[in-house]
C-alpha cells in the first residue's frame, strides 16, 4: 500500500515545483542575460559581456552597476523573469544574504573570479602619500583613542593629516569613498580601517569581549564632512580628485591602472598598489572579487552557460587574460582550476561556515 506524503514534504515539493515554473517562465519573458552588483565587478562583467555578445548568436547582457548590498538584494529577490540572473560582488556574499537568498527559493553558484586592491590615491600633481591602516584609521574613524594615552575614546578630533601623524603633509583631511552599499566600503572598513585599530592593543582585546562593540569602533567613518559619500561611480571619484589636489579618494586598483596618467595610489606600509604586489598578497589592502549565479536560471535564460564559460575561460581570466589587461588579478592557476569545475557542476553554495 502507498504511503501518502507528509505534510513538509508536500510543502517542499511544492515550492520546489513553483521554483522550477518560475525560472522556466523566465525563458519565456527574457532573452538576454540580467547582471547587477558591484561598481568594482562592474567594467569585469561588462568587458565579458562585450565578448561573449560578439563571439556567440547571443544577446548582449545588460550589465547595471548597483553596489555589491543593492545588487545581493535585487539578485535574491527570487527567480523569475523579474529578478537578475547573475550579480558582482566586491567581497564575499554575507551569511544573513546567503539566507535571504535560500528563502526566496534561490540556489546560489560562487564564483570567485579575482583580487583587486582598494587604494587611497590622489592626483599625480599633489604629494604622493605614504601612510599605514593606523593613519588611515586615525584620520577616518568617527571616535579614536584618546591622545593624553587612556583606554578611552573620543570623537575624532583630526583636522589634517599633519594632525595625525607628524611625517605627513600639513593638509585638511577630506577622502571621497564609497557609500555603505558598496563591497568597497565593506572591504575598506574591514581590511583597512580594522587593519589600524586593532593595532592599538586595548581595542583589539575588545573582539574576544564584544564583537559588536569592537566592529562599531574600528568600521564606523565620521559623519564632520572629512569623509566625504561619492557614490557608487568610481570614475566620478577620479575626475573629482584631478579637480581638487587635495582630496583623496578611496576606489578598486583596476580604476587606478586605468587612470595612472590622472592619479596615484598611496604607499601603504611600504607597499605600492600594483599588479604584483596585490597578486603575491604582500599589499595590505587587497581583496577577492566575486560573481554569484543563480542556479534556477542558468539552464533556462538564453546562453548562461556559454557566458559562464567565456568568463571562466583562460583567454578572460587567466594570467594572460583580457581581464588582466582591464586590472584584474588573477587567482593562481589550481583555484581557477576548481572555480571551472564548481561553475560546470553548478555547485550551490552552502552555509559559509562550511566552506
Amino acid at each position: 500500500m502507498n504511503k501518502r506524503p507528509n505534510g513538509k514534504k508536500i510543502v517542499a515539493l511544492s515550492l520546489a515545483a513553483l521554483s522550477i515554473a518560475a525560472s522556466q517562465a523566465a525563458v519565456a519573458a527574457r532573452d538576454h542575460i540580467s547582471i547587477v552588483g558591484s561598481s568594482t565587478v562592474y567594467p569585469f562583467t561588462t568587458t565579458v559581456a562585450e565578448r561573449f555578445s560578439r563571439a556567440t548568436q547571443f544577446k548582449t547582457p545588460v550589465v547595471e552597476a548597483t553596489g555589491t548590498g543593492g545588487g545581493m538584494k535585487l539578485f535574491c529577490q527570487g527567480v523569475g523573469e523579474n529578478t537578475a540572473d547573475i550579480t558582482g560582488a566586491s567581497r564575499r556574499i554575507k551569511q544573513s544574504e546567503l539566507d535571504m537568498c535560500n528563502g526566496n527559493g534561490v540556489e546560489v553558484v560562487e564564483v570567485q573570479v579575482g583580487y583587486d586592491g582598494i587604494v587611497l590615491a590622489n592626483a599625480r600633481s599633489a604629494k604622493h602619500y605614504q601612510l599605514t591602516r593606523r593613519d588611515i584609521f586615525l584620520a577616518l574613524a568617527k571616535q579614536v583613542p584618546n591622545p593624553n594615552g587612556s583606554e578611552t575614546l573620543i570623537e575624532n578630533p583630526y583636522k589634517t593629516w599633519k594632525d595625525v601623524n607628524p611625517a605627513l603633509p600639513n593638509v585638511q583631511i577630506e577622502v571621497l569613498g564609497p557609500p555603505p552599499t558598496s563591497g568597497t566600503r565593506d572591504a575598506f572598513a574591514e581590511l583597512a580601517m580594522e587593519g589600524g585599530c586593532k593595532s592599538f592593543d586595548w581595542i583589539a582585546a575588545k573582539k574576544k569581549q564584544d564583537k559588536n562593540a569592537y566592529k562599531a569602533i574600528c568600521h564606523n567613518l565620521r559623519e564632520d564632512g572629512a569623509y566625504v559619500e561619492a557614490g557608487e561611480n568610481d570614475n566620478l571619484i577620479v575626475n573629482k580628485l584631478v579637480a581638487n589636489p587635495n582630496a583623496l579618494g578611496i576606489f578598486g586598483f583596476s580604476f587606478l591602472d586605468q587612470n595612472a596618467d590622472k592619479v596615484q595610489g598611496s604607499i601603504i606600509e611600504g607597499e605600492e598598489p600594483t599588479f604584483d604586489s596585490i597578486a603575491e598578497q604582500s599589499y595590505p589592502v587587497s581583496r577577492p572579487l566575486f560573481v554569484y549565479v543563480k542556479k534556477a536560471h542558468a539552464s533556462v535564460i538564453p546562453g548562461m552557460q556559454q557566458f559562464l564559460a567565456e568568463l571562466t575561460s583562460e583567454r578572460a581570466w587567466g594570467e594572460e587574460g583580457y581581464l588582466a589587461d582591464k586590472g584584474m588579478i588573477p587567482l593562481p592557476t589550481s583555484k581557477r582550476q576548481q572555480v571551472v569545475q564548481d561553475v560546470r557542476q553548478l555547485n550551490a553554495l552552502g552555509n559559509l561556515a562550511q566552506k
